[in-house]
């Protein structure tokens, strides 16, 4: 699996998603961003609906970015003053001042920007975990949206697609 994923390349921080399932799965530690992050919003992760409206506007402002050469920071995210998902959707449009008015003139918010992400990464790493044992110790798939799944399984080829285009440009990690 790719460690990146194009729609979440805006994500200084999308290395938060893999442990908000596994925080689930073993006990919180200090050392965990996700165990920062209170229930309610791992729950609004969890409970988000992708659909082809989001999917779409996320596709756009991943094209949009690369169009104006936005790209993640190479500076390490100080997850010890991230304590919501607010806040982490902060440390995101504080990444470059571009972000912010470019996920707006796609109809987010930064909360939702980062729920719509963090959502499609989750799904992401949820269906990579059927058929990877190693990864799939991680994910409690009860605690997956299972309809999340379905829509990035359904829309991987487009994902794919993408994800090839943007590793294709010259500078692509």
């Amino acid at each position: 699996m790719k460690s990146r994923y194009i729609l979440a390349a805006l994500l200084a921080t999308a290395s938060i998603a893999p442990v908000t399932f596994a925080q689930e799965a073993a006990p919180p530690a200090a050392g965990n961003p996700a165990s920062q992050i209170p229930p309610a919003d791992r729950a609004a992760i969890q409970n988000y609906n992708l659909n082809d409206d989001v999917f779409n506007r996320l596709v756009a402002v991943s094209k949009e970015a690369k169009a104006q050469g936005i790209k993640p920071k190479d500076a390490q995210t100080d997850f010890s003053k991230i304590h919501s998902l607010d806040d982490l959707a902060k440390t995101v449009t504080d990444s470059d001042k571009r972000i912010g008015p470019l996920i707006q003139k796609n109809g987010f918010t930064p909360r939702d920007f980062m729920l719509a992400n963090l959502a499609l990464t989750n799904a992401a790493i949820a269906s990579e975990a059927k058929k990877n044992p190693q990864m799939a110790q991680y994910v409690d798939q009860s605690k997956v949206n299972q309809k999340n799944v379905a829509f990035y399984e359904s829309h991987k080829a487009q994902i794919n697609q993408l994800m090839a285009e943007d590793d294709a440009q010259p500078g692509a990690q």
